[in-house]
């Protein structure tokens, strides 16, 4: 399996782009505005996307991506995200005030997308590859994702706070290699974290402290114009797994 990284950051600015993975050719794992980057033609391919949750950062270029490119797919694109997201999107991006509604256009029997719930804990099949999501706990309900190749493991936390259940089912993947998490706030701004359901340092410190398996730690989503602030807190209380700071254009393969 290969991953490569559109778009990690946790908000705009510059170059910066919202999270959005691309799994080989024809999988999404979110569509925040680094599904931007992909060509026409590489939007066509996609096949799947895996929605966290219903954040426009995470989830806002799923019209656009299913309208642009929409003369050159012969499918409709598979959208696989939680029924809570699901109806989200249906009720306020696609109910027809600021999108058409694509669930059911351009017929109801033809659309451009098809949503797929998902259950945290039960394994989507793709060929080879193994997409399960995992618990999450954040603002709105949200999942993570464990992308097993059955060789390794790579591991997209989604938006959480500190999450006891993520933890444990990471501790029960005996291939694990990576862990993508975020951190988007100082730790002077816990009430901040604690409100919008995000990590500091702190509490990724705290989560780590329950993880009985070695892994390459990647941080992702750190609040625009504090990365280098925020990136040194980590720095300082991770130091043990030697967390890396996320940045577009990264590929993996494992």
């Amino acid at each position: 399996m290969k991953l490569a990284v559109l778009g990690c950051h946790g908000g705009i600015g510059g170059a910066r782009r919202t999270t959005a993975l691309l799994l080989d050719d024809d999988v999404l794992i979110d569509a925040g505005m680094g599904a931007g980057e992909l060509s026409l033609e590489q939007m066509a391919r996609v096949d799947h996307v895996f929605l966290t949750h219903s954040h426009l950062d995470h989830c806002g270029f799923i019209p656009l991506l299913a309208d642009a490119a929409a003369f050159l797919r012969k499918r409709p694109l598979l959208v696989h995200a939680l029924p809570q997201t699901i109806d989200a999107l249906k009720q306020n991006l696609l109910g027809g005030k600021l999108w058409p509604d694509y669930s059911v256009l351009p017929a109801v029997d033809d659309p451009y997308i098809r949503f797929v719930p998902i259950t945290p804990g039960e394994t989507v099949l793709l060929g080879h590859r193994r997409i399960t999501p995992l618990p999450a706990r954040h603002a709105v309900p949200a999942v993570g994702y464990r992308l097993d190749s059955g060789k390794e493991s790579f591991v997209y936390s989604g938006d959480t706070t500190d999450c006891e259940e993520f933890w444990m089912a990471l501790n029960a993947i005996e291939n694990l290699r990576y862990l993508m998490i975020e951190t988007t706030f100082l730790n002077a701004n816990a009430s901040g974290a604690a409100r919008s359901g995000h990590m500091t340092a702190a509490l990724l410190a705290q989560g780590l402290a329950r993880l009985q398996r070695p892994v390459a730690l990647l941080i992702t989503h750190l609040e625009p114009g504090k990365e280098d602030l925020i990136m040194a807190e980590v720095a300082a209380a991770c130091a043990k797994f030697q967390p890396v700071r996320l940045e577009q254009g990264r590929q993996f393969e494992f």
